[in-house]
């Protein structure tokens, strides 16, 4: 199995030699994203493993897309949302709620 920084490039050139990444626009990729993301709502609605653990790749494949066209990697997008919640204290609730810890 390729790692994820493998996996992305791979990706890139995918997706450059079927001209996605010279002739997208960070908008279609936004959209064929949100597209993907319902498909894998569909699936997880319908306990469907197969078909939801396909529509991650599919979304993640089109977040790889834009990144390429915005000029950065997934990995450094990773980073800086884990650069943001690294600190975050607070607890999940059963009802899916995710409450803050008030700083100290």
């Amino acid at each position: 199995m390729n790692d994820l920084n493998e996996l992305e490039t791979l990706i890139v050139g995918w997706a450059k030699a079927r001209g996605i990444i010279p002739n997208a626009t960070p908008e279609s990729q936004v959209l064929k994203a949100v597209s993907e993301m319902g498909e894998l709502a569909d699936a997880i609605n319908k306990r469907q493993h197969i078909e939801a653990v396909d529509a991650i790749g599919d979304v993640t494949v089109c977040l790889i897309n834009l990144c390429a066209l915005m000029g950065v990697t997934l990995g450094e997008c990773l980073q800086a949302a884990y650069d943001q919640i690294k600190d975050r204290r607070g607890t999940l609730l059963p009802n899916g709620c995710f409450v803050k810890e008030e700083a100290k």
